[in-house]
């Protein structure tokens, strides 16, 4: 029995060198729990946001944060009959409330946990778990995005956005993004039919031209700022709006009215269902993670640092933790 792991944990909250490399006790399984070795996990912007202490009333320190787990079944609970110890799998941990993934290994509720995507390494499906469940629930839950619907994505380039224009274009839908000239060529290659560089021009005013005035049928947020306010502006009658960011300041929607707009709000919540429908996109060939800096877990700090810091240095993609130093073989056919 395994009693003992390492795992980076948040000794305060603060900077990126809040963490420190630590062994830990490995937590007992459940009845209805799964141990697993984690080969790979992944940063996201609520990672950092935990860091800082945004959320300091749900998280007690010392903690082991983190959201996006790949690796390999090694124990079951006696209730367990789903899976078999060796099974690769993915999944994100329980939001608050547990343990994260920033640690050699984890036991999780069953009930969160999928299959991994045969095609995938564990690098590239620890990239996609919180990112990909979030874009589903966006879509298919909230926005109802249709065959033939046209969405604006915005921050196309993004560890979101990258998984967002290809599940919407997966869905059938017409796609525009933002992102700095530099990354046109990246996202119309990820599936985009349309990229705005938020930089020159107005997104409204290109959204109008390329739409012959009729507006998008949804717009997701990645981003925050004036984004919801100014939404409304570029949507079509009836449209949806879904943001994964916090409303920083009280913003005036309206505009929304006269469009009969409906705003989501999505913070998503994790089950095994989300991402079986992901894994289908994904051993079909539609949907493909994009990885955009590798670091061990004994550098967590720095890859906190690279992505709140990534969009300046080019950063596409997501930044993954390659936790077992084998996360990047092969993966099994």
């Amino acid at each position: 029995m395994i009693n003992t792991m390492k795992a980076a944990v948040l000794t305060r909250f603060g900077g990126p060198d809040s963490f420190e490399l630590r062994d830990v006790p490995v937590p007992q399984v459940g009845a209805r729990q799964v141990r697993v070795r984690v080969h790979a996990t992944a940063i996201n912007p609520l990672d950092y946001q935990i860091r800082r202490g945004d959320y300091a009333d749900y998280v007690p320190l010392p903690a082991i944060t983190g959201h996006d787990i790949s690796g390999v079944i090694e124990e079951l609970g006696s209730d367990v009959q789903e899976f078999a110890v060796g099974d690769e799998v993915y999944y994100t941990p329980q939001i608050f409330g547990d343990s994260g993934s920033y640690a050699e290994q984890h036991v999780a509720n069953v009930e969160l946990v999928g299959r991994k995507p045969r095609n995938l390494t564990h690098l590239e499906a620890a990239s996609l778990t919180l990112v990909g469940g979030t874009v589903w629930e966006a879509f298919v839950q909230r926005a109802q995005l249709s065959v033939g619907e046209t969405i604006l994505i915005h921050g196309g380039a993004g560890g979101v956005g990258t998984i967002a224009i290809q599940v919407a274009k997966a869905i059938g839908a017409r796609v525009i993004t933002t992102a700095l000239a530099r990354d046109h060529d990246f996202v119309r290659s990820l599936g985009a039919d349309e990229a705005i560089d938020f930089t020159a021009e107005d997104y409204v005013d290109v959204i109008a031209r390329v739409t012959g005035g009729d507006g998008v049928n949804v717009i997701f947020d990645t981003i925050g700022g004036d984004t919801l306010s100014r939404s409304p502006l570029a949507l079509a009658d009836g449209g949806r709006v879904v943001s994964l960011v916090d409303i920083a300041q009280p913003q005036n929607l309206i505009e929304a009215w006269g469009k009969n707009a409906a705003y989501h709000f999505v913070f998503t919540r994790q089950n095994r269902g989300k991402l079986d429908a992901l894994t289908k996109l994904v051993e079909r060939g539609l949907v493909k993670p994009v990885i955009g800096a590798t670091l061990p877990l004994a550098r967590m700090g720095e890859a906190h640092e690279l992505l709140e810091n990534g969009s300046a240095r080019g950063l596409r993609g997501k930044v993954v933790i390659d936790v077992s130093g084998e996360a990047s073989a092969a993966p099994r056919s």
